[in-house]
């Protein structure tokens, strides 16, 4: 059993979300389990997770922005012992790093206030500074000739493509929920809000590498990117002659689960531009006392997402580890294969997920879903659902 210990030592009322992880809903920390003032809430769960990269953050009901921006996030990592037998680096802060990446703006004073405008609120507030682990112009001394980055897309409303200065390629082994069957070679990887991937890198060769984000909100589909910046340099401090082999297999996936309840389909609109952005989901902002659907437990449904804005919105739902089946009737690339709880849709695009339901089910608490644009959240891009 896990049991998490969390003191709210703020003047105002607050929750925290563990992102990514299978529990029970009154332990999920949603916007429906605040925890007040001075108070302390202590969840405790049974941890099922297989090996991967999770966080958490906070959830406040039309706060989640604002506290997310001021620093109410950070990182769990679950082992297990089917990725301890794999040829892995996993040696923390030798071969084996952590990073979470946030953009900020910061005022005269060094502070980062949060005051989205409407752009802002459109979009996603985005900064002008790279963040990582809360450091600017961050650089990373290592000696490893491979290593692995588990990176955090911690941002409010910036989707990154991460790619390094001269091209070199490097290999995805995980996405949200844990391993990929096989490490993915890529050249540039795009992460939206609240995605979680780890990579592996090689750095036999002994020369720094300086990996770059190309930042996009969620307009940039017209808009265009708001340009290119500077993440992290890894510095090697040797060069080596061989890295180990890398494995052509990583686990053993199975293929999505037949399908045995629903087909639900979720429009994502808008529809109209008032002061916090009318952002839909199948027609209706946010309600807290609105409980959208209910699920059946043990039921395999198959969601489908329907972007009919102009606009990128990354979708996760709470509790469940999904599987891609199809982005506009075509199979998913292979690093998103794997097991998701963040999907980014882009606009006009019909994505098709599978999901099922087992262990947890409360018909007096909820679970949600929503665009992981935060600033999006906040204005009504969710929906709740019981598992009953």
């Amino acid at each position: 059993m896990l049991r998490l210990n969390v003191a709210n030592r703020l003047d105002e009322a607050a929750a925290l979300h563990w992102h990514g992880l299978h529990l029970p809903a009154a332990m999920d920390g949603g916007p429906h389990q605040p925890i007040a003032p001075g108070a302390i809430w202590s969840p405790e769960f049974r941890l099922m997770q297989k090996a991967g990269t999770f966080w958490f953050h906070a959830h406040q009901h039309g706060q989640t922005g604002r506290h997310v921006w001021a620093g109410m996030a950070g990182v769990i990592r679950v082992e297990d012992e089917e990725e301890a037998a794999l040829p892995l680096p996993r040696t923390y802060g030798e071969d084996d790093f952590t990073l979470i990446l946030q953009d900020r703006r910061f005022d005269a004073d060094l502070q980062i206030p949060y005051a989205p405008d409407m752009h802002d609120r459109m979009s996603g507030l985005i900064g002008d500074r790279m963040l990582v682990n809360g450091q600017i112009g961050a650089h990373l001394p290592v000696d490893a000739p491979r290593i692995r980055l588990r990176i955090v897309n911690g941002a409010n409303g910036s989707v990154y493509r991460l790619h390094f200065a001269g091209g070199e390629a490097f290999h995805q082994i995980a996405s949200d929920g844990g391993l990929l069957p096989a490490p993915v070679s890529l050249t540039e990887a795009l992460m939206a809000p609240g995605e979680r991937a780890e990579y592996l890198v090689d750095l036999t060769a002994g020369a720094p590498l300086l990996l770059k984000a190309e930042v996009f909100g969620a307009e940039s589909p017209f808009a265009g990117s708001v340009g290119i910046r500077e993440v992290i340099e890894l510095r090697p401090r040797t060069a080596h002659t061989s890295a180990p082999e890398l494995p052509a297999r990583l686990v053993d996936l199975p293929p999505p689960a037949p399908q045995t309840g629903k087909t639900r389909t979720f429009a994502l609109a808008m529809t109209g531009m008032g002061l916090m952005g009318d952002f839909t989901i199948n027609g209706a902002r946010y309600d807290h006392d609105r409980v959208d659907f209910t699920v059946p437990l043990g039921a395999t449904e198959t969601w489908v997402i329907e972007n009919r804005t102009e606009m990128l919105h990354p979708m996760h739902i709470h509790d469940v580890q999904f599987r891609i089946l199809s982005r506009n009737g075509r199979p998913p690339q292979p690093r998103e294969a794997g097991l998701k709880d963040v999907v980014l849709s882009h606009p006009g695009e019909r994505l098709e997920l599978r999901l099922s339901f087992a262990d947890y089910a409360d018909p007096a608490s909820t679970y949600m879903m929503h665009c992981h644009i935060l600033e999006h959240e906040d204005a009504g891009m969710m929906q709740q659902f019981a598992v009953i």
